[in-house]
Formats: C-alpha cells, sequence, structure tokens
C-alpha cells in the first residue's frame, strides 16, 4: 500500500496557524494560564502528567505533536519537560533552590564528607581486610579460624558463594573481614566508587604456589592502591615449600620484607592455628601505620555488601558503615531505593539498636533490594530520601539511555597534556605466556618524564569480564595481542565504555602507545548519520532571516545538530542547527515523518528539493 506524503505545511510563519495534526486537538488557547509548576531536572513522561494533572496519554500526544516520540516511561529533561508544560497552559519553574541545596548536601560522597569533618571529632575505628587468593588456597578456612566458628561448613561444596562481611575481636581490637568469591567482586565494588578495604590478605597455599588467580588478585590489589600483606597457607603440608612461593611473588613484583621489600607475609596453617596470631599482628600493624579514623557522632554512611529479599523480612541489605552511627529509625537513601530503618543485626544475627564506623550490619527497612557497591546515606526524613532515591533513579534512566563514554587514549592524551595524569594504565592480555615479557619491555622503553605506561596487568589468554572490570577500576585500556575478546567480555566493555585495542603486530601496538604518552595522536573521526529533511519551501522571518520549510524523511533532526546541505549529492554547505519549530512551536527535534521549519546558522541561501542532513562525529583510533 502506497502512503500519501503529507502536505507541506505552507503556515510555519504563521503565528494564527491551527494544529492540523490529524486527530489531535489543541491543548490550550493561547493566554489561557492554569499557573506556576516546579520541574525537576529530569523526570519521566508519567511524573510529568502526574505534575500537570493530565492523563500520559495527552502528554504523549503533545509529545508527538512536538516531534518527539516517547512511551510512558521515556525520561525528559527540563527544557522539554517546561515546553509540554507550557503547552497545557502551564508556567514551568525549576524546583526551589533550598530543595537543590539539599540534594547537594544529602548526595555528598564519602571523600568530600571526610573532607568536612572535624579532625577532632574522628575516632579510630576497626581496620576493614579483604581476603583474597586462589580457589582451594583456605581463604575461608583462615577466615574460620579467626572467627573460631563454622563459617565454612554453611558453604555449598566448601566454597564460597557470596560476599560475607564478619567482624572478630583480637587481644581487645575489632577487626572487619570481608571474604569474597573472587577479586572480581572486590573490583566490582570499587568499579562502582565504593572503597570498602583498607588491607587485602592474599593467601597462597605453600603446596601448590602462585595460580593464574593468584596474579590477578595482586594485580587488582595494586590497581586499588591497597596495601597487600602475604599469607603463605597449608605450612603443615609435607610438600609445602615456603622459599619457592616467595620466589614465585618475587617474579610478580611482590617483594616481601625479608628479600628487602615492604610487603609483609606471614607462613600460617589456618588448619592448625600455626602462624595466625602473627599474621593479625601484623593486620593491627598495618592498620596502625595507616592511621584509619571516622567520626562516629555524625549521621551514617555505609557500602552495600551484598542485599537479598527474605520472605519473612522482606529487603535485607548487609552494610558495612564507612563513618557516623546507624540507628533504628533513620531515615536513608541507598543508591535509587530509599527506607526507614526497622531493625539492625549483626553478623552473628544479634538485633541491636546501632552500629558504627566498620561495623557490618544487615539492615532491614529498604523498600526495595538495592544493588551491591550502593551507598547507603541517612538524611534528615523519608520525604528527602525518597526524593534522593527517584533523582537517581531518573538520572540511571537517562544514563542508561546515553552511550557510554568511554576511557579512551584520546581522554589520556589530553589529560597528558594538561598535567593531570602521569601515567597511562594498560590490562595487557597476548595468546601465550612468552609474548608478555618482550611487550611489557617494549611499551616501558617508552616512559617519559611526562608520562609512563603502567601495566597494572598482564596475562594470557582471552579478553575476559575480569579485565573489564579491572579497566573500568583503574581507568585503563585493555591491550590485546594476538588474541580475541570474550562475548560477555566485548558486550559488558560497550555497556560501560571500556576500550579494548588488539593488534597483531607489536609495531602497531607500541607505536599507538607511543603516540598516546606523548599527546600527539590525533583522533579520526567517523560521521554518523542521525537524519535526513527535504526542503519543501522557504519562509522569511523578520528575526532569524530565511528558514527551510521540511519534511523529515528519515530519522531525526535535533536543536544545535551539526548539518550539512546536499544539492544535486553533493555538500554545499556544513553548519549547525540555529532554530526548529513544529507549527508554531519551538520544538527539540523533528522525527521522520513530521514538518517543521529548521533555521541554518550563517545560511540562508535554501532551495526547494534541498536535503538536509544531520550528523554526529565520533572519533574512532581502532
Amino acid at each position: 500500500m502506497k502512503s500519501k506524503e503529507p502536505q507541506t505545511d505552507k503556515s510555519l510563519n504563521a503565528e494564527d496557524s491551527p494544529d492540523v495534526e490529524s486527530g489531535i486537538p489543541p491543548i490550550d488557547e493561547e493566554g489561557d494560564t492554569h499557573g506556576q509548576v516546579e520541574i525537576p531536572s529530569t523526570l519521566t513522561v508519567k511524573q510529568l502528567a502526574d505534575t500537570l494533572n493530565v492523563s500520559a496519554v495527552d502528554v504523549i500526544k503533545q509529545l508527538m505533536r512536538d516531534g518527539v516520540m516517547a512511551t510512558v516511561n521515556q525520561v525528559l529533561d527540563y527544557e522539554t519537560a517546561a515546553i509540554i508544560a507550557s503547552d497545557f497552559g502551564y508556567e514551568a519553574m525549576k524546583e526551589a533552590k533550598a530543595a537543590e541545596e539539599t540534594s547537594s548536601k544529602d548526595t555528598l560522597s564519602v571523600e568530600e564528607e571526610e573532607e568536612k569533618e572535624d579532625p577532632s571529632a574522628l575516632k579510630a575505628r576497626p581496620p576493614v581486610v579483604t581476603i583474597l587468593g586462589h580457589v582451594d588456597h583456605g581463604k575461608t578456612t583462615l577466615l574460620d579460624r579467626i572467627r573460631q566458628s563454622n563459617i565454612l561448613a554453611t558453604e555449598k561444596g566448601g566454597i564460597t558463594q557470596h560476599i560475607g562481611a564478619y567482624q572478630a575481636e583480637v587481644d581487645g581490637q575489632k577487626i572487619t573481614f570481608l571474604d569474597t568469591p573472587g577479586h572480581e567482586a572486590f573490583t566490582a565494588m570499587r568499579a562502582r566508587g565504593a572503597k570498602v578495604t583498607d588491607i587485602a590478605v592474599i593467601v597462597v597455599a605453600a603446596d601448590d604456589g602462585v595460580m593464574p588467580q593468584t596474579v590477578e588478585a595482586i594485580d587488582h590489589v595494586r590497581a586499588a592502591g591497597v596495601p597487600m600483606i602475604v599469607a603463605i597457607n597449608k605450612i603443615d603440608k609435607a610438600d609445602a615449600n615456603v622459599e619457592k612461593v616467595k620466589q614465585q611473588l618475587a617474579n610478580q613484583s611482590v617483594l616481601i620484607e625479608e628479600w628487602g621489600g615492604d610487603v609483609i607475609s606471614a607462613p600460617i596453617s589456618a588448619l592448625t592455628d600455626e602462624g595466625i596470631p602473627g599474621l593479625l599482628e601484623s593486620i593491627l600493624l598495618v592498620a596502625e601505620v595507616a592511621d584509619l579514623k571516622a567520626n562516629p557522632h555524625r549521621t551514617a554512611i555505609g557500602v552495600v555488601i551484598e542485599a537479598k529479599l527474605d520472605t519473612n523480612k522482606g529487603s535485607l541489605a548487609t552494610i558495612l558503615l564507612q563513618t557516623g552511627t546507624l540507628k533504628i529509625g533513620d531515615s536513608f537513601v541507598v543508591g535509587d531505593t530509599w527506607g526507614k530503618v526497622k531493625a539492625i543485626y549483626t553478623d552473628k544475627g544479634e538485633r541491636v539498636k546501632q552500629a558504627g564506623p566498620s561495623m557490618p550490619v544487615e539492615v532491614m527497612g529498604s523498600n526495595s533490594v538495592p544493588q551491591a557497591g550502593d551507598i547507603l546515606k541517612v538524611v534528615s526524613d523519608e520525604r528527602t530520601a525518597r526524593r534522593l532515591a527517584e533523582e537517581l533513579q531518573r538520572k540511571r534512566e537517562m544514563e542508561a539511555q546515553q552511550p557510554a563514554r568511554p576511557w579512551s587514549i584520546e581522554q589520556v592524551m589530553a589529560e597528558i597534556r594538561t598535567g593531570e595524569v602521569k601515567e597511562l594504565n594498560i590490562i595487557l592480555k597476548t595468546d601465550v605466556q612468552g609474548s608478555i615479557e618482550p611487550l611489557k619491555g617494549s611499551m616501558e622503553l617508552l616512559n617519559t618524564e611526562e608520562a609512563k605506561v603502567n601495566v597494572i596487568h598482564a596475562g594470557s589468554g582471552s579478553v575476559t569480564e575480569s579485565d573489564v572490570l579491572l579497566a573500568m577500576a583503574s581507568r585503563g585500556i585493555i591491550i590485546g595481542f594476538n588474541t580475541r575478546t570474550e562475548p560477555g567480555a566485548l558486550r559488558f566493555a560497550e555497556s560501560e565504555g571500556v576500550e579494548i585495542h588488539t593488534y597483531d603486530v607489536i609495531y602497531g601496538l607500541v607505536e599507538d602507545v607511543k603516540k598516546a604518552l606523548k599527546g600527539i595522536l590525533e583522533p579520526t573521526y567517523a560521521d554518523v548519520i542521525e537524519g535526513r529533511a527535504q526542503v519543501r519551501a522557504i519562509f522569511s522571518v523578520r528575526k532569524s532571516g530565511k528558514v527551510a520549510g521540511v519534511y523529515v524523511t528519515e530519522g531525526k533532526i535535533t536543536r544545535n545538530s551539526l548539518v550539512r546541505i546536499l544539492r544535486n549529492g553533493e555538500s554545499i554547505h556544513q553548519s549547525k542547527v540555529s532554530s526548529l519549530r513544529h507549527l508554531k512551536d519551538d520544538v527539540r527535534e523533528l522525527a521522520a515523518g513530521f514538518e517543521g521549519g529548521i533555521g541554518i546558522e550563517g545560511y540562508s541561501d535554501f532551495q526547494e528539493e534541498d536535503i538536509i542532513e544531520a550528523y554526529r562525529r565520533e572519533t574512532s583510533n581502532e
């Protein structure tokens, strides 16, 4: 069936032009007003409809009239929402400044809060220790021995199934331990901005030695900048070889104190308790040097270690308190969820009324299950908590609709020029182990006073999701040599904006790194077409000169979009959109199938049948 194209709107310049969209009557006669409405920086179509006291269907129709296709859950920015509010006879205003100030106050990061703290209010807090290492090297058995309880028996197959946080008392001093399934969980939380660990203990079996997962754990700890202690476990076994492990560690640039380095090592047996008191003393010594402090007298901030939905208690979140004291009845926001503390449980299941810094507790009371790595923050009341959670939810929805911005070589180049960074962090993956040292050596020769290569992890095999996590946490770039990227890792990298560069020739790899270090890598650009419109008429406008009456044939044209004018297939002018109208209204975009008026910055010599092509520029250095 042949569709009939809409007729060119000849009244684009007429102020009293009626709305000719089929079946959609005008919303308001000009001059009608219903007063003022406050609109936040972002909100959904449904939320806007509720604010304006109209149905979501009417809002969607008006958006269509303005050239914007939307669903009921579509997130709108303030400018678009203000235009729609005006269409319904309201004067839009941004939310009150006091609310914005409260929002800023209630969403300060832990680091910003710490900077504001009065030094006299800070008190010593227990260290938070993460146990990492190769599978079956004795991580959970060690923790079990320290706590004098039977954690291991609760785990399926004797392998840790989830993140657990536990607190133990050693010689009257408390230590908080995190028992994780692996370094991926450790790095995933750090990649999301949750810095939970003060000290990392790497467990290495004396009979098995340094394994691939051990190397990865070491590299992840280094990237986090966390002090490291090595626990050489299973020294009770007949084939244990502690000196061999120390040599293997040295090969990974982990020099223990006996070998002239600064890494403490502790030979232990989690099975017999041998050496464990010395390990705990070492942990307390490192904590003392770090001088760990927090203010227990302020409102609480913590990090979600794990969360679940309990059939009897509802949403439960294991929280590691970082500063302040959490109390029963506190209102809180945690990520894009919120609630009021109904109950607090210790790691032993005991119910308490409050919890202080470095204490891991299970908290009941959030309206839904938060994500691991979300920040919990106590706020003034439930209304504020709900508003902040909804704002973050809208922000996350908008970010999900936008392509991820990669931490790219171009950014490194720009920041090297300005002196903001001195290192190019690289995760190197090769086809075979023998390729690693030559490549690392070649890149290290490129180091200058201004910037240097920092290979934070190198290994053989394909690029994995663990590599992507490490790149996220360290703002690093993944380089693959003669290897492939696993499909899951590729999708993860694309969604998180992590760059993966692959090479099959050493020369190309080294040259690109060299250019990045010198800050002279010129980006190449690719134009991505967003929409095309055909000029059907030309109108004179008193203030703007001439504008083109167009019909959008494909895609969409947006305000301030880059455009080129095509005549007989050739580009005759390149500029950007200066104005965009549909009927008598200024709009943010015109979608395919709609007519409108387009003004082009610095250009007015339109002819009928010209094509206006909108595009965006993307950089590529693949």
